[in-house]
């Protein structure tokens, strides 16, 4: 059996995407938040169920990471056999590619970001995000 000769490679790094200006991350979260009181909490949020066995959303909210824009759900755990009284997770991400283009993913049960909209405005990532099953929390 022959070895194969070892060769060396360049494997360069994904570059990061355009400095978010800090107008552009408040008017996000400016909208996101409307988004998200108007129509996501009275929609998603119930109250306690009365069986304690499984986890329930309590609270969705938003969070700015480098040139990601995400939007998260905390979840209570009331079982006996919890390992937390309760975790957070992101279920939405937009990702700033330049003035007013984001591109829109949801996360996979795998823990993979599958991207499913490339160059949206803001507001049509919102009404995606509104009205896209894949995108509920």
């Amino acid at each position: 059996m022959t070895k194969m000769p070892k060769i060396c490679g360049y494997s360069p790094r994904k570059q990061p995407g355009p400095k978010v200006p800090d107008t552009v991350k408040s008017e996000v979260e400016q909208a996101a938040s409307e988004l998200i009181d108007k129509v996501l909490k009275p929609k998603c949020i119930e109250p306690p169920p009365q069986d304690t066995q499984f986890n329930y959303l309590v609270d969705i909210f938003t969070k700015w990471y480098r040139n990601y824009f995400y939007l998260c759900g905390t979840y209570n755990c009331p079982g006996p056999n919890r390992l937390s009284p309760s975790f957070e997770t992101r279920f939405a991400r937009m990702e700033y590619r330049g003035p007013d283009h984001f591109n829109l993913a949801y996360l996979r049960h795998t823990g993979e970001w599958i991207e499913i909209y490339q160059d949206l405005s803001l507001k049509e990532c919102l009404k995606a995000i509104q009205d896209d099953p894949w995108f509920c929390p």
